[in-house]
């Protein structure tokens, strides 16, 4: 099983320029670059940056080929400084050296005549990747241990001596990361407004009054998913590569954690959370999100009680709403007219009452 598999046709809003591609990847890398034009294919998704799939299939065979990863920014991105290239390029390629699960960089292309934006190509991480509904069987015991595997991949992360790192290290700004990001995401989310937003003023002054001091500084994914996360079908589901690096940072690892449980819907969750979700973590076997807390705080020594969880996990869920309101933003102004966003906007008034629950519990 290969994340070849499951990629499709490009969508025409997304459409690339394949020969301009080419030429900046025979004149500008070192690059194997195979003679002739590669099929382009998108992989699903593309809610924040693209990603494509360049294929040259070899002469004479349907399996043997030679693939590169291409990403870029969507067109119309409305939070511009959420969607750098150059970023999250340099950052794989300082974390490739001491994290075993990052793909290896080809190039980094700045000129924006070539594609209209910044973009980057990669090696691809041969897997599967999981999405909302598996297209296999998931044991209990199967779900469970891949969950191990996810986690475990996770506290590695956060176990990255950045200091080491000259081009990571140089990620941080210090003391005070809760605190950016709390009023960071609430001028997000005002500068992202629709007017069907309402009025969120509370619960971003439950957060502002609420927020803790930093629990400790690493580096962090900020988007932990499974459909980040590359796995070996052949060797017990065995996390192989990680991907989507564009939010990545050093900062509080417990933010890490709040951010990835937002999306981490159990199976006893309502049925709208359960629709909303991404990825496969209501079957059965899968931890629930204590578990999840619990082991990940046993592994790191952190003590960790129900009230101190509590901002975290609303954090998690505001950052989600927003994440999502930008997206609603760009389709309610004709940015992109991608089908799967059309809920978005009742996905965000779910979020914030989500939120409400949580701070009033």
């Amino acid at each position: 099983m290969s994340t070849a598999d499951e990629s499709r046709p490009v969508r025409e809003e997304d459409a690339v320029d394949v020969g301009a591609v080419l030429r900046w990847l025979r004149t500008h890398t070192e690059a194997d670059v195979p003679d002739g034009v590669p099929e382009v294919r998108q992989f699903p998704g593309g809610a924040s940056n693209l990603t494509y799939l360049l294929r040259w299939s070899r002469p004479g065979s349907t399996y043997d080929a030679h693939e590169l990863i291409l990403r870029r920014p969507p067109v119309g991105a409305k939070a511009r400084g959420a969607h750098d290239m150059g970023r999250e390029y340099l950052i794989q390629h300082a974390l490739g050296p001491v994290y075993p699960y990052v793909a290896g960089m080809v190039g980094l292309c700045t000129d924006e005549s070539v594609l209209g934006s910044d973009f980057y190509v990669m090696e691809r991480l041969d897997g599967v990747i999981l999405r909302k509904d598996p297209t296999f069987e998931l044991s209990p015991s199967g779900a469970s241990t891949l969950c191990e595997h996810a986690w475990r991949a996770l506290v590695r992360l956060h176990e990255v001596h950045v200091g080491q790192v000259p081009a990571l290290a140089s990620l941080g700004r210090g003391e005070g990361y809760v605190a950016r990001q709390v009023s960071g995401w609430t001028d997000r989310l005002r500068r992202a407004a629709t007017d069907d937003l309402g009025d969120w003023g509370e619960l971003t002054a439950w957060l502002d009054r609420h927020q803790p001091a930093d629990s400790g500084q690493c580096l962090i994914h900020n988007d932990w998913r499974f459909d980040n996360l590359v796995l070996d079908p052949d060797d017990d589901l065995r996390v192989t590569g990680v991907l989507d690096w564009e939010m990545a940072t050093v900062g509080d690892p417990l933010m890490d954690l709040g951010g990835a449980l937002a999306y981490w819907i159990q199976e006893d969750d309502d049925p709208f959370y359960r629709e909303f979700r991404r990825q496969p973590t209501t079957v059965p076997g899968m931890w629930t999100r204590q578990q999840v807390i619990d082991w990940y705080c046993a592994r790191r020594g952190i003590e960790m009680t129900r009230e101190r969880w509590r901002f975290y996990e609303a954090f998690g869920l505001f950052r989600l709403a927003v994440i999502i309101q930008q997206i609603w933003y760009r389709f309610v102004q004709g940015q992109t007219h991608n089908p799967a966003f059309a809920g978005f906007g009742e996905a965000v008034g779910y979020l914030e009452q989500r939120t409400r629950r949580v701070v009033s519990a």
